[in-house]
C-alpha cells in the first residue's frame, strides 16, 4: 500500500511532501518526493479516556453537578445503565465506536464499567469493527483478569482504596489507570501512591502534586470539553506538558461526542499550547500511554493512519496542514481511514 500526500512525519509531525510505503501492516518507508495528491496524512487518533457505556444516555442530566452525574454507585449515569439491557448497550456503543472510526481513532482507552458483563460488552460492541479499543475492566478483580481485559480502571482514590486492585493488576502485568484531582485536590496524593500507570484529569493539582509528577513521569490522561462540561475547571495542560506525558481524551459519550476533530480544536483554542503539542496528544501520546506501537508515521510503526482530503471544501487553501489538522479539519474531511 502507499499513501500519497502531505505526510506529516515523526514526532514533530513535519510536512513532507511525498510518500507512506505500507507492507503488512507496517510502515516501512517515508519517501520524500513530488506528488499530485492534495491528501494530507497522519496517524490515527488515540482516544486516551473514554467511558462509552453512556451512549445510551447522551445528553442527559443537564445541569447536574459530576457528583450527581457520574460518581458510583447511584450517579445518574450508573442508575441508568442498571435500568438498559445488556443488548442495548451493546448496540449503543457499538454506534460510538463506529463514530470514532469513521473520525479516524484507531482505539479508545475505555474505562468499562459492569465488571466481567462490561468488558465483554465492549468487544461484543467491537466486533467486525477495525477500531480496536483497549479496555480496563472495573469494578471487579476479576474483569481485569479476563484475556481479553487490558487492566484496571479505577474511579478515584475517595472512592475506595485500591491496593488490592493495583496489587492484581501489577501481577497481571497490565495497565492500571485512575481518575484524580477532577473536582478538587483530596484525591491525588492517595491516587499517585498506587504508582499508576496514568492518571486521568488532573485539573486542580497543588504546587507539590506538579513535583511529584514530574519526578514520577506519570502520564495524564485530560479531557478539556467534559471539564468544562462538568464546570470543575480546566487542567493547567500547559503545566502538564512541561512535566510529563500528556494524552487527549474526550471522556463520558453521556456529555460530548468521541470526536478528537473536535477535542482537539478546543484544546488548542482554549489552552496555551501549540498544534503540534495537541496533535501529539491525540496520537503519540495517548499511543506511549497506552503501550502501543503507534501514534507517529514512522518506519517499524503500525500503519494506523488517516487520511484527509486537502483540497475539500473545508482544507482547501490550508498553508499551514499541522494547524489545519488541529484547528479546522472535521469527520466530513476524512477521505480513508486505515486501520
Amino acid at each position: 500500500m502507499i499513501l500519497e500526500g502531505t505526510i506529516l512525519a515523526g514526532d514533530e509531525f513535519e510536512p513532507v511532501e511525498g510518500r507512506v510505503v505500507v507492507e503488512d501492516g507496517e510502515i516501512q518507508a517515508v519517501e520524500e518526493a513530488p506528488v499530485e495528491s492534495d491528501d494530507i496524512v497522519l496517524p490515527a487518533f488515540v482516544n486516551a479516556h473514554t467511558h462509552i457505556g453512556d451512549s445510551i444516555a447522551k445528553e442527559a442530566g443537564g445541569g447536574l453537578s459530576l457528583e450527581e452525574l457520574v460518581a458510583p454507585p447511584d450517579g445518574l449515569k450508573h442508575r441508568l445503565l442498571r435500568q438498559t439491557s445488556y443488548e442495548e448497550k451493546v448496540a449503543a456503543m457499538r454506534r460510538s465506536l463506529q463514530f470514532m472510526q469513521s473520525g479516524g481513532t484507531a482505539t479508545c482507552v475505555e474505562f468499562r464499567e459492569g465488571g466481567v458483563e462490561g468488558v465483554r460488552a465492549i468487544h461484543e460492541a467491537a466486533d467486525g469493527l477495525d477500531i480496536d479499543p483497549v479496555v480496563l475492566g472495573r469494578e471487579t478483580i476479576d474483569a481485569m483478569r479476563l484475556d481479553d481485559a487490558d487492566g484496571f480502571g479505577a474511579s478515584g482514590a475517595n472512592d475506595a482504596e485500591f491496593g488490592e486492585e493495583r496489587a492484581a493488576t501489577t501481577d497481571a502485568g497490565k495497565l492500571f489507570g485512575i481518575h484524580a484531582g477532577e473536582a478538587d485536590p483530596s484525591d491525588i496524593d492517595p491516587a499517585m501512591d498506587l504508582d499508576p500507570d496514568f492518571l486521568v484529569h488532573m485539573c486542580h493539582p497543588e504546587p507539590r502534586h506538579l513535583d511529584r509528577v514530574a519526578e514520577a513521569g506519570t502520564p495524564i490522561a485530560v479531557c478539556p470539553r467534559s471539564n468544562l462540561v462538568t464546570d470543575v475547571g480546566l487542567p493547567p495542560i500547559r503545566e502538564w506538558l512541561d512535566r510529563t506525558t500528556v494524552a487527549l481524551g474526550t471522556d463520558n459519550v453521556m456529555l460530548n461526542s468521541p470526536s478528537m476533530f473536535r477535542e482537539m480544536e478546543f484544546t488548542a483554542k482554549l489552552c496555551d499550547v501549540t498544534a503540534t503539542e495537541v496533535l501529539r496528544m491525540a496520537t503519540l501520546s495517548g499511543a506511549e500511554l497506552a503501550g502501543l506501537n503507534y501514534g507517529c508515521i514512522e518506519p517499524g510503526r503500525d500503519a494506523k493512519l488517516l487520511v484527509l482530503d486537502g483540497d475539500s471544501d473545508n482544507l482547501a487553501g490550508v498553508r499551514d496542514p499541522v494547524r489545519a489538522v488541529v484547528r479546522r479539519a472535521e469527520t466530513s474531511d476524512v477521505a480513508r481511514v486505515v486501520l
